[in-house]
């Protein structure tokens, strides 16, 4: 029995086992407090393992803002063989492999200069990605023909931690919406011998690790010991823009969407300019609010003219 069952809000960094799919861990955590609003901010496929950032309670309204955090993956690629889904799942293992290049680890990280940067990638076929309103993987298992759409991806950073024949080892930091299958997929196409993703294991999301983060068992231990509400973070531990501090009066107009003056304003923490993301901080500091700075923050220190919008909202938190 949970002692003090109470209503959870906060993020919660939790390491995904392989063979699960985001759905069903969002779906066990759900089980696990009893309370259905819950939901994650990015996907890992089921045969990948690591970081998955679950915002429960109250703390789903910064989902939007999460899901754009650049990931951090640990990537295994096997030489020598194709698979129509990218990864083991599709490989034919009856087959015998295609010879995998000797290459030296400075030799590959050469090559690799190709995927490093703005890169265009094919989606895999076998996706979660709708075309025409059905889902691509639906398609394939049928046998129907797809026309997989392409994608722009940033590749931050790609590193080779190790090459032994036939398998590369990569650290690879990258945008939202970048596929590791077809990376994979595509370095073994650049070497001529076929390629699929062997391993994956996502290490970070933003500034988030997997070293924080709780297995689905430590969960359901630390809910049961009444626990786990230590482990949830707050919006100022989650949320990393600018902000500024308004007044304790002007606060209760906060969720009313009221504009926000110079007036308002008691501390600029951070500067901000004219379109950027920005948070309201209440004199506790707790974060109320995110929205759009509609002025430089230079600009509050000289006169506003009247009627200037100094903040949009995006959302409301508190």
């Amino acid at each position: 029995m949970v002692p003090n069952r109470t209503y959870l809000n906060g993020t919660l960094l939790l390491d995904k086992e392989p063979g699960m799919t985001s759905h069903e861990a969002v779906s066990q955590i759900r089980r696990t407090v009893s309370q259905r609003r819950i939901g994650h901010t990015g996907t890992l496929d089921p045969l990948a393992e690591g970081l998955l950032v679950v915002c429960l309670g109250k703390a789903t309204k910064v989902v939007q803002f999460l899901t754009s955090m650049e990931k951090t993956y640990k990537a295994e690629i096997t030489l020598g063989r194709t698979s129509p889904t990218y990864d083991a799942e599709g490989v034919d293992f009856n087959q015998a492999p295609f010879s995998a290049p000797d290459m030296s680890v400075s030799e590959i990280d050469s090559m690799l200069d190709k995927f490093r940067g703005e890169i265009v990638q094919q989606v895999p076929a076998y996706s979660a990605v709708r075309v025409d309103g059905r889902r691509l993987y639906e398609a394939a298992r049928s046998n129907e023909p797809v026309d997989p759409p392409k994608r722009m991806v940033q590749v931050m950073d790609l590193k080779v931690i190790e090459y032994d024949n036939p398998r590369i080892t990569l650290e690879v930091t990258c945008s939202k919406g970048t596929y590791i299958r077809s990376l994979a997929h595509d370095i073994g196409d650049e070497l001529q011998c076929g390629g699929f993703l062997s391993h994956l294991r996502r290490t970070r999301v933003g500034k988030f690790s997997v070293e924080d983060a709780l297995t689905v068992t430590q969960v359901e231990e630390l809910h049961e010991q009444g626990e786990l509400n230590k482990h949830l973070l707050p919006y100022n531990k989650v949320l990393n823009y600018p902000a500024v501090t308004i007044s304790d009066e002007f606060r209760k107009y906060v969720i009313s969407g009221r504009d926000l003056t110079k007036e308002d304003i008691v501390k600029v923490h951070n500067p901000f300019e004219h379109g950027e993301t920005m948070m309201l901080r209440d004199p506790n500091g707790r974060v109320i609010a995110v929205g759009t700075a509609e002025v430089d923050s230079d600009a509050l220190n000289g006169e506003i003219e009247k009627g200037r919008k100094l903040f949009t909202y995006l959302r409301v938190l508190n």
